[in-house]
């Protein structure tokens, strides 16, 4: 990264987290794809130990948590043994949000109730207080939950259900390509006295649409997605950075990590790419 100079770098970090490809931001700012991708793999390890150091002991009163899928390479349907062993296939990244649209936890994983059990250890031991969790309706996630908190949580779960097209109609590319319709949802308490209007994944939801707009790597129906896993993980802890300390959210006025009083003002692009010096 010394050989790049500071414009540049603002440059490309810019791009990536506005949803720019490598090879547009290659195009945008002149900076060859490999530097770029050393700029990704530095400075998103540098992100991820600051965000596993610094954001801890807080007190939120809400969590949501949900994952979103990507694919490194190819879909798992399609990937041949050759390259699943290099990590190609599908790939989820768990996210917990709290109420003041801070990224509290994530983890980019498989989806197994060891990888649940693993992010709910994760977003106990960063907080302080107990809170009110919610989640969809995913198996792993229960017993996740109770050993992580040890059941001092009001946990409930948002349960959806799904429908598609009715009768034998064809579907069309829009169908085809779009979310499952919702038919309805079910709030369950789970563990504790969760409050019912507080029962909701809507933020955590919302977040994730702005990682699919914000990160090209996980839009569908291109060919930016992530080749290597590596990459991947860089490039989410890069951009959760930015999310939490850098970017104004219009609900809260200001930055997650300031309305959370992790620090006191709005971060720039420069002072994230400080981390990394």
């Amino acid at each position: 990264m010394n050989k790049l100079s500071l414009d540049k770098k603002k440059a490309v970090v810019a791009c990536l987290v506005d949803g720019a490809s490598i090879n547009a931001t290659v195009r945008m700012t002149g900076v060859s794809k490999p530097t770029i991708l050393k700029l990704v793999r530095d400075l998103g390890a540098v992100c991820r130990a600051y965000h596993d150091t610094h954001v801890r002991g807080l007190k939120p009163e809400r969590i949501q948590t949900d994952e979103i899928w990507a694919f490194i390479g190819a879909k798992a349907k399609n990937v041949k043994p050759t390259k699943a062993i290099e990590g190609w296939g599908d790939v989820w990244t768990y996210t917990a949000i709290t109420e003041k649209k801070l990224i509290l936890a994530y983890r980019v994983s498989q989806r197994t109730q060891e990888d649940s059990d693993e992010f709910m250890l994760d977003v106990a031991g960063r907080i302080t207080q107990r809170t009110q969790l919610t989640t969809d309706g995913h198996t792993t996630y229960l017993n996740a939950v109770a050993n992580a908190f040890e059941f001092e949580v009001d946990y409930a779960q948002l349960v959806k259900t799904y429908g598609g097209s009715q009768g034998n109609e064809a579907r069309t590319a829009a169908e085809k390509y779009s979310p499952p319709r919702i038919n309805g949802a079910r709030k369950i308490g789970m563990i504790g006295l969760p409050e019912t209007k507080h029962i909701s994944t809507s933020h955590v939801e919302r977040s994730n649409l702005t990682m699919r707009i914000s990160m090209r790597r996980f839009t569908q129906l291109t060919n930016a997605h992530s080749k290597k896993i590596s990459y991947h993980a860089n490039a989410v802890a890069l951009f959760f950075s930015f999310y939490n300390f850098c970017r104004v959210h219009s609900t809260i006025e200001t930055s997650p990590a300031v309305a959370s009083g992790l620090i006191n003002h709005v971060w720039s692009i420069e002072e994230l790419l400080n981390l990394a010096d």
